[in-house]
């Protein structure tokens, strides 16, 4: 893979799609990575956010990062008393 030229969130596919300078595409299918590592709401609706708000962040996490130690420091849930 070489240079990166776009990454966008496809609604159509649900899939958050890589295009690179050298012609190949990734496609991160974002339902199948939500079932495997969110089990909550918390951590799925940060998934979200990150798939609308920054898709090349999304996809770094997924491709490069420990995705379960992000969402695990990043969403607590604090129950009212």
């Amino acid at each position: 893979m070489d240079r990166l030229l776009s990454c966008e969130f496809n609604m159509d596919t649900v899939c958050v799609e890589l295009e690179f300078a050298d012609g190949s595409m990734i496609s991160i299918d974002t339902i199948a990575v939500e079932n495997e590592v969110a089990d909550n709401m918390y951590k799925r609706s940060e998934l979200d956010h990150l798939i609308y708000i920054d898709p090349v962040a999304y996809a770094d996490l997924i491709l490069g990062g420990d995705t379960e130690a992000y969402l695990k420091n990043i969403t607590k849930y604090n129950p009212l008393n």
